[in-house]
């Protein structure tokens, strides 16, 4: 997943606006030798609807300092996405975790057909169209990093033609 990120990553620039999303809080206990510590973690997309998106981890004592940290964390990892006609250029599957995502791309007007956590990720992207499965555990850290990772393996046209060193008339007259 890190090799993906660190390929793709997007500079931050002033003309970019973002939006982000809550995905999850969750409280969390560290039990210590004087009683129990309680803190939260929040995980938090944030996007610009355009095609760049990205993931954060908070963690704090209290859901305002973990939400702030998280959101903070994501601008850091923001990745662009290829999106062809409002929808993804092909299916893809990913894992992370015991998470297990599939994504396939939808004809327009269909909309985001996808569960809660798959669904910040992939509306955060600008992706408008879309068919998505999520199987295994539905732990909403794994399923927003599986998610995103299958954004990641992507690929538009133009960028196979430019791997295979191919113009793009060939790669569509056949």
């Amino acid at each position: 997943m890190l090799n993906l990120l660190k390929d793709k990553r997007v500079k931050i620039s002033s003309d970019i606006e973002l939006k982000d999303r809550l995905v999850g809080i969750q409280r969390v206990v560290k039990v210590t030798k004087g009683g129990r510590a309680f803190g939260f973690s929040a995980i938090v997309v944030v996007g610009d609807e355009k095609s760049i998106v990205g993931i954060g981890l908070g963690k704090s004592k209290d859901v305002s300092t973990a939400i702030a940290k998280a959101i903070e964390a994501a601008k850091n990892n923001l990745v662009r996405v290829p999106i062809l006609k409002g929808t993804i250029p092909h299916e893809q599957e990913s894992k992370f975790g015991g998470s297990q995502v599939l994504i396939k791309p939808a004809s327009i007007g269909t909309g985001v057909k996808a569960g809660g956590a798959m669904r910040a990720v992939l509306e955060s992207a600008g992706i408008k169209d879309v068919l998505a499965k999520s199987k295994g555990s539905s732990n909403p850290h794994n399923l927003v990093k599986a998610t995103l990772k299958a954004l990641l393996e992507l690929r538009d046209a133009r960028t196979v033609a430019m791997q295979r060193g191919v113009k793009m008339e060939k790669v569509f007259n056949g």
